[in-house]
């Protein structure tokens, strides 16, 4: 996706059977009951004393070691991709629906929740110190996502509660657990008749980072054995979800007022390829669905699978609820690089990719990513990404240096002097910020839809067709709602825009109601509504078996008495 890291705000995102089901209590029935709940003190003391009458007050200070469940404080933080934030948004959502509160506070918190992302070194020094700064603080914690799961004996989360990626569905136990003082660490895959499946459920309560966006992971794992990449250690071979659940979670999102469905996953490409389902097939599905005035944006796909389709892949890009934006990482211009990573594809294949979407989309947008310093690029390789760059100008460009992660081949090889990778990295760098990829739009006349705030607060942030950045007024009337603005300005990597008619043209989906409010918890009124529904049949149902019998024995009576 777009740099949006200077523009955009965080948005201040052996199994047993699911956490929730049909039969539990409402998260407001059980938070209720719990007002007045303390645990029960064994008294040893051998003189009798006076009863006094407790007032609220008094209970409310009771001073208790004991825990009880859903009643604490929870922080929760996230590193890395899309696919890592849909993670945490599930997770938050479980605890909250379980009564635990979600917290910014990491002093109040009574846990930390660390969900990890293992893709570079820096997430990983991040991740580690905040669980320092956890301990610290005599903070109880809970680790989750890639670092735990890809390096299940790195020494610094020893002894810590891990949760491993595919069983976030199993959050609200470990965490009880761990409150208690218990060590929990879950690492197994699920599987459906003996074959992985995507992961938990994708119906799940869930806290949205921002209520007008939903993401939603279509897979997990890959196809590829990349010799630099640490996340195969962790989300494992490809495993896909049906296509109807992918389908009945856009369509449960824009019931709540989301307004754009981001697709996530290690890459999109690959989706199906384990359970004979294609990529457009499942787009095509979601298209169908999505409300006129929202939108669909899709994730990262690798070039080898997106060569199986780019026809259809064009068509889908074209449609005007679908984003002109894609993100095929190259990561080398180099050939021979590409080889020594086992990318499994070459560069002519990238820009075959490229070209062909370029000319069946108006305006798309290719988002790319490279990286500086692999073991075995030489000064000649570097200059050929560096060619690339200059020959497609990407207006979104994710420049990594290289970093050696642990366990992985690459990691293994003779590594470059790190003075070479980091000037290279400027260098790539240098040429990125010198070309002005926007320029050309100031003037034009586009439709835009606002689901963000900027980073400075001072605006809000809207996408127009091929996704990139425009910065319009901040006025809450315009938030979650599609309207045209004039481009007056660009800069490197957002464009302003200025309304052409008033903002009453501002219109949101007819079929979408008013989102969420932040931090309420999706899914639990259609879970309440399907609860009272299903009480409501049983009601009717026992009624009438009542009546039949009735019915019977009357009958049975009538006929007695003919006899007699």
């Amino acid at each position: 996706m777009p740099n949006t890291a200077a523009y955009v705000g965080s948005g201040d995102i052996d199994d047993i059977e699911d956490i929730i089901s049909s039969a539990d209590i409402t998260p407001n029935e059980r938070i209720n009951n719990k007002k007045q709940v303390v645990p029960k003190i064994l008294k040893h003391n051998k003189v009798k004393k006076k009863c006094v009458n407790k007032t609220d007050a008094d209970v409310k200070d009771f001073k208790t070691d004991s825990i009880i469940p859903g009643t604490q404080s929870v922080y929760l933080k996230t590193w890395g991709c899309s696919h890592n934030n849909s993670d945490s948004e599930y997770m938050a959502g479980q605890l909250a629906a379980y009564g635990y509160k979600i917290t910014d506070s990491k002093e109040q918190a009574d846990l930390w929740l660390l969900n990890s992302c293992t893709v570079k070194n820096p997430a990983e020094d991040h991740f580690r110190n905040e669980i320092n700064s956890a301990r610290s603080l005599e903070k109880s914690v809970v680790v989750a996502g890639c670092v735990p799961q890809g390096d299940r004996k790195a020494n610094y989360i020893q002894g810590l509660s891990t949760i491993g990626v595919q069983q976030i569905d199993r959050v609200v136990e470990v965490v009880e657990e761990t409150l208690k003082g218990h060590t929990v660490r879950l690492f197994g895959q699920k599987k459906q008749d003996g074959k992985k499946i995507g992961g938990a459920q994708l119906n799940l309560p869930k806290v949205r980072k921002n209520p007008l966006i939903e993401i939603i992971a279509i897979n997990t794992g890959c196809l590829n054995q990349c010799t630099y990449c640490k996340t195969k250690h962790a989300r494992g071979e490809l495993g896909s979800y049906p296509p109807q659940d992918i389908v009945d979670r856009a369509v449960q999102s824009f019931q709540e007022g989301v307004v754009e469905i981001w697709l996530t996953s290690e890459d999109l490409g690959a989706y199906g390829h384990d359970i004979g389902v294609t990529l457009p097939q499942l787009l095509w599905k979601l298209v169908d669905v999505i409300p006129e005035g929202a939108m669909m944006r899709l994730g990262m796909t690798n070039p080898p699978y997106i060569l199986e389709h780019l026809e259809e892949m064009a068509k889908i890009l074209d449609h005007p609820r679908v984003y002109s934006f894609l993100h095929v990482p190259v990561q080398s211009g180099s050939d021979s690089v590409l080889m020594d990573m086992k990318r499994e594809y070459c560069r002519a294949d990238f820009k075959h990719v490229a070209d062909f979407l370029k000319e069946r989309v108006p305006d798309v947008t290719i988002a790319t990513d490279v990286i500086c310093g692999f073991p075995t690029e030489t000064e000649e390789d570097f200059e050929e990404s560096m060619s690339l760059v200059r020959e497609y100008k990407f207006p979104s460009l994710f420049i990594n240096q290289f970093f050696p992660r642990p366990g992985t081949p690459a990691a293994k090889m003779q590594q470059l002097d790190k003075k070479h990778v980091k000037t290279r990295t400027k260098k790539i760098s240098e040429l990125f910020q010198s070309y002005k990829p926007y320029d050309h739009k100031v003037g034009l006349v586009q439709k835009v839809l606002v689901t963000e705030v900027s980073h400075d607060k001072e605006y809000y942030v809207a996408h127009n067709k091929s996704y990139d950045q425009v910065l319009v007024p901040k006025d809450e009337e315009l938030l979650g709602k599609m309207f045209e603005v004039e481009i007056t300005s660009a800069g490197k990597h957002y464009l302003f825009g200025k309304l052409v008619s008033s903002k009453d043209t501002a219109m949101r989906p007819e079929t979408v109601p008013p989102p969420l409010k932040k931090g309420e918890i999706s899914g639990i009124a259609q879970r309440e509504e399907s609860m009272d529904r299903f009480s409501a049949r049983t009601f009717f149902n026992i009624a009438a078996v009542v009546l039949l019998v009735a019915i019977l024995l009357r009958l049975k009576q009538t006929f007695s008495s003919l006899i007699y």
